[in-house]
């Protein structure tokens, strides 16, 4: 079973850059139709798509985020990295990596357990 686990510091001051790693196991990042894509989760808020990564190394960026965020991998490492850069406090949020089987579509089926990132001086 594909497992994916994030990683990253849990406390990120205003306008400084977020960096967060998901490591995923037992499924190569390189897969041919699989894309990977992060998620948040504001407190009390809905689900934001962040962007996504796919098989290909090609990336696509939420519009509203397209500024801020980066997403690269590291395939002899089988990592996905997420980058956002300026980050204000609205950033706070649990961040998730999950594998979207849907060609980018935002149907997903494996889910990281989720990482809290507070931004906060």
């Amino acid at each position: 079973q594909v497992q994916l686990q994030e990683s990253g510091p849990g406390l990120v001051k205003p306008s400084q850059t977020l960096s967060l790693t998901c490591t995923v196991s037992n499924g190569s990042i390189t897969t041919n139709s699989f894309y990977w894509s992060w998620i948040r989760q504001p407190p009390g808020k809905g689900l934001e798509w962040i962007g996504y990564i796919a098989y290909s190394g090609n990336s696509y960026y939420n519009p509203s985020l397209k500024r801020r965020a980066s997403i690269s991998r590291d395939t002899t490492k089988n990592q996905i990295t997420l980058q956002l850069s300026s980050v204000p406090p609205e950033d706070t949020a649990v961040y998730y990596c999950v594998r979207d089987p849907s060609g980018g579509w935002g149907s997903y089926d494996y889910w990281g357990q989720g990482t809290l990132v507070t931004v906060s001086s």
